[in-house]
């Protein structure tokens, strides 16, 4: 009763598990107990879940690998396309920094091509303005200075190069300021403005162009104001020679004859060179008739001295009836010095007649000149006289009633009033001085 009662308190106790092992007449038993059993459950199910675990990486892992080589393939590629990209962008800057350059440079040469012109155009111009100082010619008032960017010579006197490289370029295209940016407007958009080389080239030299048109326009302007007053001056002189009868121009009848080989025109230059060539002819021709009219007879033989008898008919002093006088006379005292009208040579020194001791000199152009009644002769024939030089002494030699000064102009031959070619030297003044 008593086991009865405990069973059904407790229960009945659980029996253990015998493992048996017989081999022949060996026989061994072993008893698993419960903690055996939970213990070799654990470890099967370590072992299942390693397992498990270990295929699941396996299959996982290749994924993961592929994934990842996957992943850097992709950034490879994103890294060679941005490498790529910044390679032609490098080389689209490259190409335009070079086409900047090339551009820069023939702007450059161009612009050391006109600044030759200029230099050599200043040494033609500074020549043609001593020639027009030393006439007398005022071309007006000084043009303003122009300021043409630096373009000059270097300090050693060597002219800077047109292909010294790109720092010299640059340093042409350098602003002193950084490039402006927009007004707020603009800003506020987002956007800036910035002035490539190719600009700024474009800039300095539009600006370096006009100065030098500037400059071109206002030589031209003194050339032309030279060049006219060279002209009007030379015209001045001619009329003046010509209403005397003096003819510079040689008949068309004896011109000499003409010929020569055949040579290619040659073709007419710029403004600036036709403007020279201009102002040198019209230079030359004014020293030309200027040295014609200071050669011929336009001086007074006895300066500051009175007109006795003037050129034309009057009672002869001698026989008391009408005859020519061939000059002028001028009062003297013997000995006073008798001084040539104009340059030329000597072709009479000597006692001639009526005019006692005469001198006589050819200036050209058909024109001689006659000094009688002289004291005495400082000239032979075949001497070359100037302007002022002393040919003689005053006296009263030959047909004379008294010391004076005889003087005559001959053209061609034939006596012509003085007193013309005084009035005209009178004229001449002006013009010769």
């Amino acid at each position: 009763m008593a086991d009865r009662a405990e069973n059904k308190v407790f229960g009945k106790r659980a029996a253990n598990h015998v493992l048996i092992l017989a081999s022949g007449e060996n026989i061994r038993h072993m008893t698993i107990r419960p903690w055996m059993i939970a213990l070799t459950v654990c470890f099967t199910g370590i072992l299942t879940i390693g397992y498990l675990g270990a295929t699941s990486y396996l299959v996982i892992r290749d994924d993961l690998i592929g994934a990842t080589i996957a992943r850097q393939a992709r950034m490879q590629h994103d890294y060679e396309d941005r490498i790529a990209a910044l390679r032609a962008q490098l080389d689209r800057i490259t190409s335009r920094q070079l086409l900047d350059q090339q551009v820069v440079e023939k702007k450059v040469e161009k612009l050391l091509e006109q600044q030759d012109a200029l230099f050599s155009r200043h040494g033609k111009l500074g020549s043609l303005l001593d020639r027009a100082e030393e006439s007398g010619l005022q071309p007006g008032a000084e043009a303003p200075a122009v300021d043409i960017p630096a373009f000059a010579p270097v300090g050693d006197g060597r002219r800077a190069s047109s292909t010294g490289g790109s720092a010299a370029i640059a340093k042409i295209l350098q602003g002193s300021e950084p490039s402006a940016k927009l007004d707020v407007a603009s800003t506020m958009a987002g956007t800036s403005l910035r002035e490539g080389p190719a600009d700024r080239a474009d800039r300095i030299f539009s600006k370096v162009t006009l100065s030098l048109k500037t400059l071109e326009s206002q030589q031209l302007t003194k050339i032309a104001s030279l060049t006219t007053g060279a002209s009007d001056a030379a015209n001045a002189i001619t009329t003046i020679l010509l209403r005397s009868g003096v003819d510079l121009d040689p008949p068309s009848g004896k011109e000499g004859g003409i010929g020569g080989p055949y040579v290619e025109p040659r073709l007419p230059g710029n403004r600036f060179d036709t403007s020279l060539d201009d102002l040198d002819a019209a230079l030359t021709r004014l020293e030309s008739v200027r040295e014609t009219a200071r050669d011929l007879p336009f001086s007074n033989p006895a300066p500051g001295q009175p007109v006795t008898s003037r050129f034309g008919n009057r009672v002869d002093p001698f026989l008391g009836r009408l005859a020519l006088h061939a000059g002028i006379d001028f009062a003297a005292q013997t000995g006073d010095d008798v001084k040539s009208t104009g340059a030329g040579k000597v072709i009479a020194a000597g006692v001639v007649g009526g005019y006692g001791n005469m001198v006589e000199i050819d200036h050209g152009y058909g024109i001689s000149t006659r000094f009688g009644h002289l004291s005495k002769i400082l000239v032979s024939v075949g001497d070359e006289i100037k302007t002022g030089d002393v040919i003689g002494r005053a006296g009263s030699t030959g047909r004379s009633t008294g010391p004076h000064v005889h003087y005559e102009v001959r053209r061609n031959g034939q006596a012509v009033d003085p007193m013309h070619f005084l009035n005209a030297g009178m004229k001449l003044t002006t013009y010769l001085e």
